[in-house]
């Protein structure tokens, strides 16, 4: 079973995917098709994006079926009454049967370039564009806020606690293992941290403070059943007269939660309580409302925080919460061999044919440029796109969710750091081979010719 269990998930599209499907059908018309996905423009103040969602959206396309009872409430809409029922039946034994190209997760990509290639019978790859787009799109907002994030704290472990703030327990899950996969140590999902294998971290609520008579007992009775692990939240009355208590207890404990109030002012406070006491190992976590900004002025003001635990900000890409991906048709096969297709309505054109990009490193260990070139040619760099998909089905094994974590982090280190800047990044050169952008000019010719806009 899959990450979300979910039974079926074809009839998760857009129901003008349905009634193409259906025209195209009705007319016999169901070549060879190639599309791409990619991002048009990146985010604001994003240089660049953290490519995941892929293996997600290989075992969608592994398992793609309708089911009977779907086909029957399709056929019962009027919108299909002029519909035969050998549609429905077509339907109702499809599979997806096509290849796919892309980029591995954990790759950072960025506006304009081929992130996810299909090539399938037309009605195939016309009916997974939704869920691919949808599949693709908001893990990769997640797992570039995480890499933002993380590198704001400078080393200090950065924990997913946004669960409660998703949108929804299966987009909970999605953003623990995004956020993963961008540099996060660990998630509050106890769901996720099972069936990912990611470390599950957790403290106390103000709740758990309030249920007892005094704080000072509160404290002692989880230290008492969590000896090793006890993170004491340390402000739900008054801080520094918690951070007193804490100081006084005995033994080693192993870390204090801020959650609110002036982190800056307050771990310093609490640090220099501690430390007094001679609980220098003990650890300071705080949360509250973080994002990278706020991490990042923490740090550069030198506060004593030893771990984020980062929620909403994270699991919504607060500042950016909607990514534009775009899923184009770039190629058909016809009896007369390949017909490369392409848009050309302002600020929306795109470039025809099935691409790949290669990626070139400077002379330093920082990669230097992209070009994006037709996927026959052969260019200086290193090739990105991979085929992932055969006949169907997936080629090899994915890696562990822990090793996409390790590439993340390995290509975000030769990403030039004006390009990573948190605000105002600089721009990275992206592109298009000499040879692709002459097949553009000749194809934009053609089809103004045969559109009669000459």
């Amino acid at each position: 079973m899959g990450l979300l269990d979910l039974e079926n998930r074809a009839l998760i599209t857009d129901f003008y995917q349905l009634t193409m499907s259906a025209s195209y059908f009705q007319h016999n018309h169901n070549p060879a098709a190639a599309f791409e996905m990619f991002i048009r423009r990146l985010p604001e103040n994003r240089g660049y994006l953290v490519f995941a969602g892929l293996e997600q959206t290989l075992e969608y396309l592994e398992n793609f079926r309708f089911l009977p009872e779907e086909i029957a409430h399709l056929k019962a809409n009027p919108v299909f009454k002029h519909i035969p029922k050998s549609f429905f039946d077509f339907l109702l034994e499809l599979k997806f049967t096509g290849e796919v190209w892309a980029l591995d997760e954990g790759e950072v990509f960025f506006a304009g370039e081929p992130i996810v290639a299909v090539r399938a019978p037309l009605i195939q790859a016309q009916l997974v564009e939704t869920y691919l787009l949808c599949m693709i799109n908001f893990p990769t907002l997640v797992a570039t806020k995480a890499a933002r994030v993380v590198e704001a704290g400078r080393g200090r472990p950065v924990i997913d606690f946004g669960t409660r703030r998703a949108h929804g327990p299966e987009a909970s899950v999605l953003a623990a293992r995004a956020a993963y996969l961008g540099g996060c140590a660990g998630t509050s999902n106890v769901y996720a941290a099972s069936r990912l294998g990611i470390p599950a971290v957790g403290t106390m609520a103000h709740s758990y403070v309030m249920a007892f008579k005094s704080e000072k007992e509160a404290f002692e009775n989880y230290l008492a059943d969590f000896p090793e692990n006890a993170v004491l939240l340390i402000d739900t009355y008054d801080t520094i007269h918690a951070a007193h208590l804490v100081a006084e207890m005995k033994g080693e404990i192993r870390g204090v939660r801020l959650d609110s109030g002036d982190l800056l002012q307050l771990s310093k406070s609490a640090r220099r309580i501690l430390d007094q006491a001679g609980k220098k190992s003990t650890r300071i976590v705080a949360s509250g409302d973080l994002n990278e900004y706020r991490i990042d002025e923490l740090m550069r003001k030198k506060a004593p925080i030893d771990m984020f635990g980062v929620g909403t900000e994270l699991v919504t890409s607060k500042d950016a919460p909607a990514l534009g991906g775009i899923y184009k048709l770039v190629e058909l096969e016809t009896p007369a061999g390949s017909k490369y297709t392409l848009k050309l309505s302002s600020q929306k054109a795109t470039y025809p044919g099935m691409k790949q990009i290669w990626r070139k490193t400077g002379d330093k260990k920082f990669y230097a440029e992209d070009v994006i070139g037709c996927a026959q040619e052969k260019m200086p760099g290193r090739p990105l796109l991979r085929k992932v998909m055969e006949k169907g089905k997936r080629i090899g094994k994915p890696p562990a969710l822990k090793e996409l974590q390790e590439k993340a982090q390995d290509e975000l280190e030769r990403i030039p750091p004006r390009v990573r800047s948190l605000t105002s990044p600089g721009h990275y050169p992206v592109k298009y081979s000499e040879k692709l952008r002459r097949l553009r000019q000749k194809l934009v010719r053609e089809i103004k010719h045969e559109q009669g806009l000459l």
